[in-house]
């Protein structure tokens, strides 16, 4: 017997790459996991401060701030990775009609 859920699509890798990008842990929140986003704010802060106490005075506000930076970037490839692995999963799920037992089980040899 076959159940069919009819999820709802997923929001746009796209749309949560641009908010990512725009402010930051904003992809996060669009995804449901606005925890996780803090943590990412959190983490970017911390970094920032420190790589701001260590680096040479006549370095510039990105070598200052290096740390944030960083957390930054890969707070953004987080979110469309999320996003997209979301995306993959829906379709798959919609393209075998939500059946993931039959889709599992291994034919007899």
């Amino acid at each position: 017997m076959t159940t069919t859920t009819n999820a709802p699509a997923p929001p746009n890798p796209y749309l949560v790459l641009g908010a990512a990008i725009a402010l930051p842990a904003s992809g996060h929140v669009i995804l449901g996991v606005p925890v996780r986003g803090l943590q990412f704010i959190f983490f970017m802060v911390i970094l920032a401060w420190i790589t701001a106490k260590i680096a040479p005075p006549d370095a510039s506000f990105v070598g200052r701030h290096a740390g944030g930076f960083l957390i930054y970037a890969l707070s953004i490839l987080d979110a469309y990775k999320m996003a997209r692995v979301r995306i993959a999963q829906w379709v798959h799920s919609a393209r075998h009609g939500g059946d993931t037992a039959a889709s599992s089980a291994q034919p007899d040899i």
